[in-house]
This record gives C-alpha cells, sequence and structure tokens, in this order.
C-alpha cells in the first residue's frame, strides 16, 4: 500500500502559501525529449496553470525528467463565477466545447430565475469541471496525461511515459522557496548543457530573460517573482488576487539579486568579509569609517552568504526532492506536529539539519526528513 502524500495541512487556507516542488521523470530514464518536445511540454504547463488556478513559480525541462515549483492556492470563497468558469475551459478545451457549457449553463441560471430549479443544477455543471482545480494531485496527473498522449501520437508508442508517480516536496515561501526556484533554474548547469542558466530556453529562468512566443516570458517573471518575494507581499494575505503583471512588473526589482545566486557573482568582493569567532563581521580597515561604507558592507555581507547557496546549488542536492518537507526550523516543525501520525512515536521532533551538499543551507533551511545516502 503506497504513502499518502504530503501535502500541506493548511490547502485550504488563504492565510498562508501552499508550495510544493515536483518532480517526475521518463521510464527507464531515457533521454527522451528534445526541442520538439519541450516546447510542447511547456505549451501544456501553461494551459494547465490557466485552467486549474495553479501558479508555476519555477520550472525546467530536461531530457529525461521535469521540476515544477508549484503553488497550489484553495479555490476562492464562493467559488468561481459562470464567466470564470468558462475562461478557465478555454484554456484547454476548444471553443465549441466551451460554448456547449456556456449554453448549459445559461439554461440552468434561466431555469433557476424562473422559480422552477435549485442552485444544485448549476452548481453540478462547475463541479464537473472545478474537481481538478487548485489540487495538486489532480494538477500533475492531468498535465502529465496529456502529454502522454501527444507523446505516445507523436512517437507512434503505447503505454506509460513516466517512470513512477511524481515525487513532491512541500517547501515553505521565502528563503526555501527562493532556493528551491534557484535549484530548479540550475539543472542545465549542473548538467553541463549550459554556463549561464538563461541561455537554457526551456526553464523559467531562461523564458524569464530570454521572452518567448507567448507573453514575452511574462508569466515566467510572475513566477520567479512570487517564488523570491511572496512573503514580503502583503497582498498575499489578503483577498486582493495579485495579478501576474503586477508581480511581473516587480522582476526589475528582484532579478539581479536572483541572478547573483544563479552564478553565485561578487565573490572577489568577500576578500573584505571575515569570519571570526563563528560570526560572520565586517572586517574595518581603517579608522572613522563612514556609516553608508559600513551600511554597504553589511548588504554584501547577506548577499555574500547567497554566494554560499550558489555555490551549493551547483551540486544535486537529494532534500531538495526527497526531503519531504523543507523550511525554517519552526516550518518544517509546525508541519511535523499537524502530520504526528506519520512517525513513530519515539520521535520527538521533525526538523533535521541537512548535510552533505546541501550542508551550506544547514540553519537556514531544514528537512523532516534526516537522509544518510547519497547526500554528497
Amino acid at each position: 500500500m503506497r504513502r499518502a502524500r504530503w501535502l500541506a495541512p493548511w490547502k485550504d487556507s488563504s492565510e498562508k502559501p501552499v508550495i510544493y516542488h515536483c518532480v517526475t521523470r521518463v521510464v527507464e530514464r531515457r533521454l527522451a525529449f528534445g526541442a520538439e518536445e519541450k516546447e510542447q511540454f511547456r505549451t501544456y504547463l501553461r494551459m494547465y496553470e490557466n485552467f486549474s488556478g495553479c501558479r508555476v513559480l519555477s520550472y525546467c525541462l530536461m531530457c529525461n525528467h521535469v521540476h515544477i515549483l508549484l503553488e497550489v492556492p484553495p479555490m476562492k470563497e464562493g467559488g468561481l463565477s459562470d464567466d470564470e468558469l468558462l475562461k478557465r475551459l478555454r484554456a484547454i478545451y476548444p471553443e465549441a466545447a466551451v460554448r456547449l457549457v456556456a449554453k448549459e449553463l445559461h439554461e440552468a441560471r434561466k431555469v433557476i430565475r424562473e422559480g422552477l430549479a435549485a442552485e444544485s443544477y448549476a452548481t453540478t455543471i462547475h463541479e464537473r469541471y472545478t474537481y481538478r482545480m487548485h489540487d495538486l494531485g489532480e494538477f500533475m496527473k492531468t498535465l502529465l496525461a496529456r502529454f502522454t498522449r501527444w507523446f505516445n501520437t507523436r512517437h507512434e508508442r503505447s503505454g506509460t511515459l513516466w517512470e513512477s508517480r511524481f515525487k513532491s516536496v512541500l517547501v515553505e515561501d521565502g528563503i526555501a522557496s527562493r532556493t528551491m526556484a534557484a535549484y530548479i533554474d540550475l539543472n542545465p548547469v549542473r548538467a553541463g548543457m549550459a554556463a549561464d542558466p538563461a541561455d537554457y530556453r526551456w526553464s523559467s529562468y531562461g523564458e524569464a530573460m530570454g521572452g518567448g512566443a507567448r507573453g514575452n516570458g511574462r508569466k515566467a517573471r510572475a513566477g520567479l517573482v512570487r517564488a523570491v518575494m511572496a512573503h514580503q507581499m502583503e497582498a498575499l494575505n489578503s483577498k486582493h488576487e495579485i495579478r501576474s503583471e503586477e508581480l511581473a512588473g516587480q522582476w526589475k526589482a528582484m532579478s539581479r539579486d536572483y541572478r547573483m545566486i544563479l552564478l553565485a557573482e561578487g565573490e572577489e568582493k568577500l576578500r573584505e568579509v571575515v569570519s571570526e569567532g563563528g560570526r560572520l563581521e565586517v572586517k574595518v580597515t581603517r579608522k572613522g569609517m563612514k556609516k553608508e561604507v559600513v551600511e554597504a558592507e553589511l548588504a554584501l555581507l547577506e548577499r555574500s552568504r547567497d554566494v554560499a547557496l550558489g555555490k551549493m546549488l551547483r551540486c544535486r542536492v537529494r532534500y531538495f526532492t526527497d526531503g519531504a518537507v523543507i523550511g525554517s526550523r519552526e516550518f518544517v516543525d509546525e508541519v511535523f506536529t499537524r502530520c504526528r501520525d506519520r512517525f513513530g512515536g519515539k520521535r520527538k521532533d521533525g526538523a533535521r539539519k541537512l548535510r552533505g551538499s546541501g550542508a551550506a543551507a544547514a540553519g537556514r533551511l531544514w528537512s523532516v526528513r534526516d537522509l544518510r545516502k547519497q547526500i554528497g
């Protein structure tokens, strides 16, 4: 009997983001995806993003596996209006099919207005489609099934395309989601397929920097901004729906720092920073240092910590695919407490320090699993 997937205990709450890192691999790890396959997968990825109400924060399409950092917000209170439902349907259904649903809804509303039937008929029409929305499992299942049908037709094959059910890791927003997004965007660098992640077309960062046929990279930029800055946005915790245009407008403000993580730039400036007694401090080389200079050095210090993360992210970090839950110590312990029945009675707490190739993030990020093999 396979174990139930890790899901956020607060998955139906609008107060806290729910983010997952999803990984799926081609059967037998075959190098099955070329440029055409990756473009088609990205097309379906965006289609099902628009249909489901889930948000793709980061992604990378490799030759034999796929990474997706996905935010799964709850269905808004009161559900979708008829117009909103039809707009969602247009993302994946032909216009003729949408017109039939629109006609059904029109007739149902007409009957309701005339007092001949209850609201339940129109609700049933909605539920025919909304059960696949705002749900991690349904998003991945429908996306992968749709791509499999296309792939099998294109290559005159049949049968399963994917190695097993997809993996997912629950990720805290903030440092964890930013780090995970960078880890995903650096896949082609780790694989030796690109020196600069901006040069790899089939990733969120490559799309954000190079644009694309649809939206000129706007969706990709909006997703990365949300991965990096969502925890800072007051509107995230309000009933206001943040539009992609608003998020993409923040791209300029955060893209330089994000690129610094990806490329580990500024290492030469670290010579001005030293570590003493286990604490990082600014090295003052002359008396009378002006306040603004000290503040600039402190800002550099913060960025230098991200440089260390950048170096770590050039290695495979198994915690990011098999750690089950990744975030701050408080975040991991909270999930552990609320999912206590998944663990044996002897275990007292949830957070486990990252080791091996993930050690650079130890103390900042924690895992709920204490991995012992293949960690670096």
